[in-house]
């Protein structure tokens, strides 16, 4: 469950940050403001790739 949780979150910040930094340094891509995108890909982003590292999957049960 965390594992699908990271990837998830992985996936949307890889998004939001393709979307986000073109319109930061050059054209729009979208009609949103370039530098939400880029904050909340950012964030989302780094927020996924540290729960991959630190963060075990509790869904195995040890009998």
């Amino acid at each position: 469950m965390i594992k699908t949780t990271a990837i998830a979150l992985l996936v949307l910040g890889v998004i939001g940050l393709v979307l986000g930094l073109p319109g930061v340094f050059g054209t729009n891509l979208v009609n949103i403001s370039p530098w939400a995108l880029s904050i909340g890909g950012l964030i989302f982003f780094l927020s996924g790739t540290s729960m991959l590292k630190t963060r075990r999957d509790t869904d195995e049960i040890h009998s």
